[in-house]
């Protein structure tokens, strides 16, 4: 069984480890954990390959930036002949607390530019999202500038500890597949 495990973010030295980049350190946790390097030469994004007890999974870093991210997803879901179902976005959400994670099998884009043009790309809310929780302290009107911008001091303590249990519930979402991750993981 093959998986692709998008984990969204933004090119560039100036957005590396930001809040909106979640997505991307947790696909380079997943990848150093399994001794695999991103080949960032690929087409619309950096790409590792990976097995895990006889799955195999792609990890895609769309290069596209954020907002034209369905195009990297559909690409490499036709290129790889993955359907949807075996298909993962790992995104920030400002919904979320701090750390709070949440598996979903569907829904809305909430407000995310990369998930609202996923969904229009492929055209329907019908794919699983782990969703990372960034928070939501900032002054009204602000937002832009806090999502593109780096955790404190408190949170990069405990960023790590939130990151591998991301990994986690990925590598069951592979393994035993969507409802068992996200009865396993939601609740806790």
């Amino acid at each position: 069984m093959k998986h692709l495990i998008v984990g969204l973010g933004n090119i560039g030295n100036e957005y590396a480890h930001t809040r909106h980049n979640i997505g991307f350190d947790t696909l380079d946790t997943l990848a150093a954990a399994s001794n695999v390097v991103f080949d960032p030469d690929k087409r619309y994004g950096a790409l590792a390959r990976m097995r895990l007890k006889g799955h195999e999974i792609v990890l895609l870093k769309p290069s596209t930036y954020m907002n034209l991210s369905g195009n990297a997803v559909r690409y490499w879901l036709q290129k790889e002949k993955i359907p949807i179902e075996q298909l993962l976005v790992v995104a920030d959400d400002l919904a979320l607390p701090f750390g709070a994670l949440r598996l979903k099998s569907k829904g809305s884009d909430a407000g995310h530019n990369g998930l609202k043009h996923i969904q229009e790309i492929l055209e329907t809310q019908e794919y699983a999202r782990l969703r990372f929780g960034i928070g939501n302290d900032f002054p009204h009107g602000r937002q832009v500038d806090y999502v593109l911008s780096r955790f404190d001091s408190e949170q990069q303590a405990l960023l790590p500890a939130r990151i591998v249990q991301a990994v986690e519930m990925i590598k069951t979402f592979c393994l035993a597949g969507i409802n068992t991750a996200m009865n396993q993981y939601n609740n806790k």
